[in-house]
């Protein structure tokens, strides 16, 4: 074997092993989202949350939907959770001033943008900041 190639092997072999997450790094959905809910506390659940130009709705895998309007995220578990791909985007059909139960979702593959679910909502839990009383 000559000089190059004995350096390049063992190189290469480091560069796979850097490249291939840990299983341990790798978080479940519900981790993600005990994380993002850190230092909130939940509210009572409603049927329906105002909309804001200015939120975030997304997918957290196999566990919710998010919408995030900065000082309340709310949580909603889905009839079906585990159906969520946070590889998918949530397409809302739905022209009314609020996000509700009743509010027609799908969901789109990110990589081809073909249709890949439908997403029945149940009711969204609020969470807010805990305010530090001192």
């Amino acid at each position: 074997m000559t000089n190059r190639f004995r350096f390049a092997i063992p190189m290469l072999a480091a560069l796979a092993v850097a490249s291939t997450p840990a299983l341990a790094e790798r978080q479940t959905g519900q981790e993600r989202l005990d994380k993002l809910l850190e230092g909130r506390v939940a509210g009572e659940p409603t049927n329906c949350v105002p909309h804001r130009p200015s939120a975030r709705l997304y997918i957290i895998d196999k566990t919710a939907v998010v919408y995030d309007t900065g000082s309340t995220i709310y949580v909603n578990y889905t009839q079906d959770p585990e159906a969520l791909d946070d590889d998918d985007y949530l397409v809302v059909r739905d022209p009314s001033p609020s996000l509700c139960r009743t509010t027609q979702i799908t969901t789109r593959d990110r990589t081809g943008n073909f249709f890949s679910g439908a997403v029945f909502l149940t009711d969204f839990i609020p969470y807010k900041r805990v305010k530090d009383e001192g």
